[in-house]
């Protein structure tokens, strides 16, 4: 059944956060999609909460295809010495399917690897990741499956690097975006899948040659930043998709679907007309900055400028304040100095940042310390010999 979410206009006041949050009314397939959405199951989130704006079967277990190359990609950067040169291994490289055109005997890197796996989809690529970094495919899927895990992907299960088909490789709509919202946050993983083309070097001996992404939206969607397209005849087409708009992130994941361009374009769009940006003003009425060697022992701090976040007013409720000061500073601070920064997390994604500056001055303090009088002294020395 489609998902409708109706959230409420109100002004509450939580987590330290004086928050207005706007009236929203998420419809689960576009209006503007005629005939509606041809995905098998489709999600659409908004990033940085991970709150779904529209969903249909989004928990049905399906084959996903190439879109698999998302994780592969991703354990392999997350690896140390990602640019340290290797012979890739021969059995690996022959696989079926796409290809980033690896040859027995060439030098590669696992970047280089990544490169192919995003945009070329190259199952070499992905052979070749596995095998370097896990010894054989088999032992790789097994990390594939720790790491899904570890992310709360609890209705999927990988056997291949690639995404060739096989009955137990599987996942969903649901953990899919939650895989792409984990991506994202990788840079590197982030610049690779947002470029069109790429000059990437290997060979015997390595050169330079250019892979060309798969991802057609990268260059007819506006403000499209990735993922990954996917397809076999038993998935069908599948693609993981985000686009980025005045500091929003949307994530869309469509599976089994033979217009997926059109479903994605037309699902990002009606994200993007929906949703609103909540205002957020930190409670730091409390804060100040300890400061040491100064005519004030303390400052008060203020926020740079507003903030806002892609959130509910529900979600709101929910967001922690995170306040990131050192702790002193020595003297003299002047109004307006840097101090730290105030994060906003909801459900341990940062949301929101702002810079915190000195709502005050102190210079030093270079009043001559006042010298003890002789009585002073020896009530001083009395008390620590009881104290003894």
């Amino acid at each position: 059944m489609n998902r409708i979410c109706l959230l409420k206009a109100k002004l509450l006041r939580a987590g330290g956060c004086c928050l207005l949050a706007l009236c929203l009314l998420l419809k689960a397939v576009p209006a503007g999609a005629s005939g509606g959405i041809s995905a098998k199951a489709y999600i659409l989130i908004e990033a940085s909460t991970g709150r779904v704006l529209a969903a249909s079967r989004e928990h049905e277990r399906l084959p996903i295809a190439s879109t698999t190359k998302i994780l592969t990609a991703l354990i392999a950067l997350e690896e140390p010495g990602t640019e340290e040169v290797f012979t890739v291994d021969s059995a690996a490289i022959r696989v079926e399917g796409t290809s980033m055109g690896l040859r027995e005997g060439d030098q590669v890197t696992l970047d280089a690897l990544a490169c192919g796996m995003l945009l070329s989809s190259g199952n070499d690529a992905a052979n070749g990741a596995a095998v370097r970094i896990a010894g054989s495919v088999e032992a790789f899927a097994q990390l594939m499956n720790e790491k899904a895990a570890s992310l709360g992907m609890t209705d999927s299960h990988f056997v291949t690097p690639s995404g060739l088909h096989d009955e137990d490789h599987y996942s969903t709509a649901a953990d899919m975006a939650t895989l792409a919202r984990y991506a994202l946050q990788n840079p590197r993983f982030a610049a690779i899948c947002s470029q069109p083309s790429l000059r990437v070097e290997y060979g015997n001996p390595p050169f330079g040659r250019w892979l060309k992404n798969h991802n057609r939206l990268l260059q007819e969607y506006p403000g499209c930043i990735g993922l990954k397209t996917g397809f076999t005849k038993k998935a069908g087409r599948c693609l993981v998709s985000a686009a980025r708009r005045n500091g929003a992130t949307l994530i869309c994941v469509t599976l089994d679907d033979p217009d997926d361009w059109r479903d994605h374009a037309a699902l990002l769009d009606y994200g993007f007309s929906q949703i609103e940006s909540v205002p957020l003003t930190p409670e730091l009425s409390q804060v100040t900055q300890r400061i040491v060697g100064g005519e004030r022992d303390s400052l008060p701090v203020k926020a740079l400028n507003d903030g806002f976040a892609w959130v509910t007013g529900e979600q709101a409720a929910q967001l922690e304040q995170v306040i990131l000061l050192e702790p002193f500073r020595y003297a003299p601070v002047k109004e307006g100095d840097v101090l730290g920064q105030v994060v906003y997390y909801y459900e341990g994604f940062e949301v929101a940042r702002q810079t915190l500056l000195a709502a005050g001055s102190t210079d030093y303090d270079d009043t001559p310390p006042e010298k003890p009088k002789p009585g002073k002294l020896l009530g001083l020395l009395r008390r620590y010999i009881h104290g003894l």
